[in-house]
């Protein structure tokens, strides 16, 4: 019996479906139901609440989110051989885990969850981590579906996803984060509390969707970051010629000298050339250099 339920322990489980992890899915199990606990605690509250879970392989965070009282949680499991034993999760907890077997790229929840915002809650494959949460914080209209994400990372991203200006880590996908969100990193989690261990460590973060954020078009917020850390050693005035503008009317925008460089610049900073370039762009004053996506 299991700290969290009367269920067989994950070792069990993953033995008795012969689960054994494949690197080419990114997977890594945790299997210490205190740690998936602890996960699933930091979504509180969870009484009453819908979940959407990427990635639960053998259920060891499914389990903890039922057994802390999520009342709907949507599985999303690519690997087929894990339905086995995630349907067992659901004959005890009868009507409140729904198992989709597909992709989580490209997957749209919102057909599970009828009016009902929900809770991103994952330990996610190491290999779509990023693209799925570029693609979360992308969403048109905002806010979004859910209220909130409580995500597992490498501990190398989670650093990337809450960096501000003149850190280290701080780039791209830190001003998406940041302007669309609340970012925060909880607790670490040490690779001999997963098989097969992974070489790194992990870390859980929470992000909070803004209601209001700061108001830009997000396609050219991506193209002006991805022109500025392009190049991120060159000075703006460098790095913003390829958007095809005059970089020196960008960066007085921002109220920036044009000698600075991205990772000194605040996420308020991008908005503000973004907006400018908006302006530019909507005046014909220079051609469109097209959508530059996140990399």
């Amino acid at each position: 019996m299991s700290a969290i339920d009367d269920l067989p322990p994950l070792r069990e489980v993953i033995r008795a479906h012969a689960l054994s992890a494949r690197k080419s899915l990114g997977q890594n199990f945790l299997l210490d139901l205190n740690l998936t606990a602890k996960i699933a605690r930091a979504a509180a509250p969870l009484e009453d609440a819908t979940v959407v879970e990427i990635g639960p392989g053998p259920g060891g965070l499914t389990r903890a989110l039922l057994a802390l009282g999520a009342r709907h949680v949507v599985a999303v499991e690519h690997d087929a051989r894990a339905i086995p034993a995630l349907e067992e999760i659901s004959r005890h907890y009868p009507g409140r885990l729904e198992i989709v077997c597909t992709d989580a790229q490209g997957f749209d929840p919102r057909p599970y969850l009828g009016s009902t915002r929900a809770k991103i809650v994952a330990n996610l494959p190491y290999n779509i981590a990023t693209s799925l949460l570029i693609g979360w914080l992308s969403i048109e209209p905002w806010p979004p579906w859910y209220e909130m994400m409580v995500l597992m990372f490498q501990r190398e991203v989670a650093e990337r996803i809450v960096a501000h200006e003149n850190e280290e880590a701080y780039g791209r996908l830190a001003v998406l984060a940041n302007w669309r969100a609340e970012t925060r990193i909880l607790f670490d989690i040490s690779p001999a509390a997963f098989v097969p261990p992974p070489k790194v460590t992990s870390s859980v973060v929470r992000l909070v969707p803004r209601t209001s954020p700061e108001p830009c078009d997000r396609r050219l917020l991506e193209q002006v970051a991805a022109a500025a850390f392009g190049q991120r050693r060159k000075m703006l005035r460098q790095s913003l010629k390829s958007l095809s503008v005059d970089p020196e009317r960008l960066a007085a925008s921002a109220e920036v000298e044009p000698t600075r460089r991205a990772e000194t610049i605040p996420v308020s900073g991008f908005v503000a050339m973004a907006r400018e370039l908006a302006d530019i762009r909507n005046k014909g004053a220079a051609p469109s250099q097209g959508d530059l996506s996140w990399r």
